[in-house]
């Protein structure tokens, strides 16, 4: 029997506590409607950003198959040394998923290697998620698109290096569109960033929204094969320079 796939969902945990209308719609964080409509088939843990290490301690990262990031306000907040401990650990083979406002976060623009900059506007716009890699694992059980009465609008250009595959393309009321869901690989670990969820919104309690999330972990999960070595290595076959002549 296999074992159940660990998830740690990390989020700032700021809005929910000093803005009513967050709180109202997420009482117990956003982390925690994550974790919710990711099923029963998981291991799920939570971290914040007050907790020592902001909940990401080198142990806990150890134990982890899929990270899933939420962030926001307070990007600049994140110690370094913990970004740099979470990078590690995607190149060791790590999943992360990477969510709405957590495009400029730390982690995520040193794996990307850009700025990650976009357009947006907060204006409770339709959007709307066409689905463009229709065979993909991330989509199973989605239509040929994903519809939210109200979200905030992200729009191109988006400064991200080329996605290994492009999953959504987003349409929005105000006529902008965005690549909403992009995956990359770095060294052994899979990369997934997707758009949706302001705060304001009662995005993550859409059940086609929790079936990407949750499609996504058992894509972005490790493989079981060894991981590669690096460095000197001797031939594997008898070189000619070694040959007797």
């Amino acid at each position: 029997m296999n074992e159940k796939k660990r998830v740690l969902i990390w989020n700032e945990y700021r809005h929910e506590q000093i803005n009513e209308k967050v709180k109202a719609i997420y009482p117990k964080g956003i982390h925690h409607a994550i974790g919710e409509g990711l099923g029963s088939e998981l291991e799920i843990g939570y971290a914040t950003l007050e907790e020592v290490e902001h909940g990401l301690s080198e142990e806990r990262l150890n134990e982890t198959d899929v990270l899933i990031w939420w962030g926001h306000k307070a990007h600049r907040e994140v110690m370094d040394e913990i970004v740099e401990r979470v990078y590690k650990r995607v190149l060791a083979g790590m999943g992360l998923i990477v969510l709405h406002s957590g495009h400029f976060s730390k982690i995520f623009k040193k794996l990307m290697g850009t700025t990650c900059n976009l357009k947006w506007r907060e204006a409770d716009e339709k959007e709307r998620l066409w689905v463009v890699a229709p065979g993909h694992p991330i989509v199973e059980g989605i239509g040929e698109y994903i519809e939210l009465e109200q979200e905030e609008m992200y729009g191109e250009s988006f400064e991200i290096p080329t996605p290994d595959e492009l999953i959504f393309v987003s349409w929005f009321e105000g006529g902008e569109v965005f690549r909403s869901g992009c995956t990359y690989q770095r060294g052994q670990g899979k990369i997934f960033y997707f758009r949706p969820g302001h705060e304001t919104y009662p995005t993550y309690y859409n059940d086609q929204i929790r079936a990407v999330i949750r499609n996504t972990v058992h894509w972005a999960a490790p493989t079981t094969r060894p991981a590669p070595s690096f460095g000197n290595r001797k031939p594997l076959e008898k070189l000619k320079s070694q040959q007797e002549v």
